[in-house]
């Protein structure tokens, strides 16, 4: 028997355990019931996405600092995930999971970043609107990437409006809509100390172990949050308008992010900073308030868990499982979630050749398992610039990242340098109990031997029954020559000038004094 692709994704226990057959004689009820319970009205859709936005960073997560009053807000009056996973730690391939409700390596050039994202896939956006819903979006949709090359006529996210408010202006008074607002936030470049300016203490940031605690990254994540919060701001306005429009009671809404923070480690990466996010949901007498969620989920399952939720069929080609039950509190074997798999290829055009960092990972509870399909390529990008960004080109450019760039070969307590931009063996497995930030690699360990056995089995056998490319020809070149779309930044940074001519803000006496990084 043929096993679906998307039973490795959702039965994740029983696939470490091996013990998948009846669960897949049950699937089918546990579907039904939740597509007798959530049809009955065709709820509108608001999907609220940040760019670069890593959890924990919102106060309902326990962060004392950043101030996200609608992501609490939506956390308190509907549901909290605690263990919600991007697809893929890149803009482009994880915002096409979302869409198309597929791991990235089934859906062909969409798989890398400034890809082609092809049409015959098929998108929950575009079945919604064909249902007879309302469909748009504003600012950032799919991408980036060349839409019209894969057959489409308007972002897949949507057809693009000024705002919320112009799209409502268009819609029918009695059609449902469906909204995707797609934030530019937190994405770099930051105005820099614009969030010292607000009055947030660099004293209260807490450092991630994989950063250097000193005062101009504390200043550069207090820019970060800067922008977590405006985009919750501009959030928050879309739900006022909800409210104002007497919308809000029958509409689910959705908080979340694409991938992890634009930081050394984060983004682009199969660490939890890179794919673990923020999401929060509400939907009014559906999901019970305060309500939190540590199963796990894959952003994937967004695609079908909106048809459903509509009433749609949901298409064989959704390999994402409906998250409707979780609502319910239902506990059928058949939706137990232990498990996401996630993986990665080319982010940024930054190693010579055009070439992918090919990974996949394993994430359960107690453990992280990363499989470097290539671990003699730079996982970051080349020490020198190739097409774009710059030198370890996969980081966004930042005074993080230059200040641990100047790091090199100066390895105290911790080597921060080799961390972020230092080459990574072929697996990585790491113990969450005592290490929550994937630092200390535990591969060699003789006393996690029978956990990593059973991690490499479940990762090969979600690849294959999936049809990773990487799972019979784990060297292929077919992402490494999939069109990089645009051409840019092709000049090594000066890092010496960059840090010497950053100045960051601190409080003195009611106002600011100006301090330089070469002082940390």
């Amino acid at each position: 028997m043929k096993l679906k692709s998307s039973h490795f994704r959702t039965f994740g226990r029983f696939l470490l355990l091996g013990i998948m057959f009846p669960l897949l004689l049950m699937s089918g009820h546990t579907k039904k019931t939740a597509m007798e319970s959530f049809q009955k009205t065709r709820p509108n859709i608001i999907f609220l996405i940040a760019d670069d936005w890593s959890y924990p960073h919102a106060g309902y997560y326990g962060d004392a600092l950043v101030r996200t009053p609608t992501f609490d807000w939506l956390a308190s009056e509907g549901a909290v995930f605690d263990n919600a996973y991007c697809a893929s730690p890149s803009c482009s391939p994880s915002r096409a999971s979302i869409l198309l409700g597929r791991y990235p390596h089934q859906m062909e050039s969409a798989g890398n970043l400034w890809s082609v994202i092809p049409k015959k896939f098929k998108n929950w956006m575009s079945l919604l609107q064909e249902s007879g819903y309302y469909t748009g979006r504003s600012r950032k949709g799919w991408g980036p990437g060349d839409y019209k090359a894969g057959g489409y006529q308007h972002n897949p996210a949507g057809k693009e409006y000024d705002s919320f408010k112009s799209f409502l202006e268009n819609a029918q008074r009695d059609t449902p809509f469906a909204f995707w607002f797609g934030s530019n936030d937190p994405h770099r470049r930051y105005e820099r100390n614009s969030g010292a300016k607000t009055g947030m203490d660099i004293d209260e940031v807490i450092v991630p172990d994989f950063l250097p605690d000193v005062p101009c990254v504390r200043s550069d994540m207090l820019d970060y949050y800067f922008e977590v919060e405006r985009f919750d701001r501009e959030s928050g306005a879309i739900l006022n308008r909800l409210r104002k429009e007497g919308l809000l009671d029958n509409t689910i809404v959705v908080m979340t992010s694409d991938n992890g923070m634009p930081f050394p480690r984060a983004k682009a990466n199969l660490y939890d900073y890179g794919t673990r996010m923020p999401l929060a949901m509400y939907w009014k007498g559906r999901i019970e308030g305060g309500k939190r969620i540590s199963e796990f989920v894959n952003f994937i399952d967004f695609a079908p868990t909106f048809l459903e939720a509509a009433g749609i069929e949901v298409p064989k080609s959704f390999v994402g499982q409906t998250l409707l039950p979780l609502f319910e509190g239902e506990t059928d074997m058949a939706q137990q979630r232990d498990t996401v798999f996630l993986e990665r290829e080319r982010h940024a055009n930054v190693r010579k050749g055009d070439l992918s960092y090919p990974a996949r990972a394993v994430r359960t509870q107690e453990y992280l398992y990363i499989k470097n399909f290539e671990p003699d390529r730079w996982p970051a990008g080349d020490p020198k610039v190739h097409q774009s960004v710059g030198q370890y080109g996969d980081v966004d450019n930042s005074i993080s990242k230059f200040l641990i760039m100047q790091m090199e070969g100066k390895a105290d307590d911790r080597d921060y340098f080799d961390l972020s931009f230092g080459k990574r063996p072929a697996e990585e497995l790491y113990v969450l109990a005592k290490d929550p930030y994937n630092l200390q690699n535990e591969v060699e360990n003789p006393e996690h031997e029978v956990a990593l056995k059973r991690l490499r089995n479940a990762l090969n056998a979600w690849m294959e029954a999936t049809g990773d490319l990487r799972a019979k020809k784990p060297r292929t070149d077919y992402w490494d020559n999939v069109e990089y779309t645009p051409d840019y930044q092709r000049s090594n940074v000066n890092v010496g000038d960059s840090v010497n001519a950053y100045r960051m803000l601190l409080r003195d006496k009611g106002g600011f004094m100006e301090i330089p990084c070469s002082d940390d």
